[in-house]
């Protein structure tokens, strides 16, 4: 079922796609590939809102694809093939945060295909879009299985070596209590990037063990004694490149057991953030309110700022190739 969800400023109209397979129904906006609601067993389990204008003027990407690259790019300055290219700035006066303050998350999505259980969006990125080299068409296939799974895939395609690396950027919370803190987190990464006071990352690649960071066991995202200043906005190294198939990355489960959901990934990175900046001034879904800690984020994706670090992952797409992405949540 499609039905306009509202208009942007300039006219341009959005709509919603839901989508209903088992025990799952998702909402999709054309307006930043968002997925505004999903529920699974009538149970709303992310962050989102009623109204189009609470998106445009309050979100801290609920939901959203952020793009042409997720994450951070340091100074917001890359070289690729030896030319050097300033792109959009939009943190902190000089960085460059989720492809830039007219990203893919701000964009408004064609619908290319859909039916009662998936649809297909793309969006076409124009060359200079946010200082960025190239055409890029991207697709995104929203897809709810009969076994409680919301599969993603994207793929890109470019007509100019340029960067690509898009995420799902929901904000997650299983039983719509107030806060996770008390949800349980486990995390398939031996190794994640430590961060500067700027949260980004600074080229070490730090083995968990013995850290905060070690969520491989399973623990609770509320802080241990002696971690009260550990903040959760880190890269988990899950491999080296992309894979061929999804591979486990992480589970995050309610407190009481009732729901789990796992991700997996063809991604060699998720990045852990756990919404402790959150604090949105107007109502979520089903009128509630959103502060720090309310959702949190499994960002699959390739590793922050790699144009910039040559130990990192490619990040690169090239005319010829074709970028691939799926990432399953899956949900019992």
């Amino acid at each position: 079922m499609i039905r306009e969800f509202g208009k942007l400023a300039d006219g341009i109209s959005v709509e919603e796609i839901t989508l209903k397979k088992g025990p799952l129904e998702a909402r999709v906006l054309t307006y930043g590939a968002i997925i505004r609601d999903l529920t699974f067993n009538g149970q709303t389990v992310v962050l989102g809102f009623d109204d189009l204008e609470s998106y445009v003027q309050h979100s801290p990407y609920f939901g959203a694809v952020p793009g042409r690259c997720a994450n951070r790019i340091s100074n917001a300055r890359c070289t690729i093939d030896g030319k050097d290219y300033q792109l959009g700035v939009n943190q902190d006066g000089k960085h460059q945060l989720h492809g830039g303050a007219s990203g893919f998350g701000t964009r408004v999505w064609s619908v290319e295909q859909h039916d009662k259980s998936s649809v297909l969006l793309k969006y076409v990125s124009a060359d200079g879009e946010e200082g960025y080299p190239g055409q890029v068409e991207v697709l995104c296939r929203y897809t709810l299985t009969g076994s409680g799974a919301l599969r993603i895939k994207f793929t890109g395609t470019c007509d100019k070596t340029t960067i690509l690396n898009v995420t799902q950027h929901s904000y997650f919370n299983l039983d719509g209590s107030t806060d996770v803190l008390d949800h349980t987190l486990e995390i398939a990464a031996d190794a994640y990037l430590p961060v500067s006071d700027e949260f980004l990352p600074t080229g070490e690649i730090r083995n968990v063990e013995w850290t905060p960071y070690d969520f491989r066991n399973g623990r609770k995202i509320r802080r241990k004694p002696g971690e009260e200043d550990v903040i959760f906005d880190h890269n988990f190294c899950l491999s080296d490149a992309p894979r061929d198939t999804v591979a486990f990355a992480a589970a995050l489960e309610d407190p009481s057991g009732n729901c789990r959901m796992e991700v997996w990934t063809t991604e060699p990175g998720v990045q852990l953030y756990d919404g402790y900046k959150v604090d949105v001034p107007v109502p979520g879904l089903h009128g509630a309110k959103y502060g720090a800690y309310s959702g949190l984020c499994l960002e699959t994706q390739r590793w922050p700022d790699s144009i910039n670090h040559g130990n990192f992952t490619d990040v690169l797409l090239r005319p010829g190739e074709t970028y691939t992405h799926v990432t399953e949540f899956r949900f019992s």
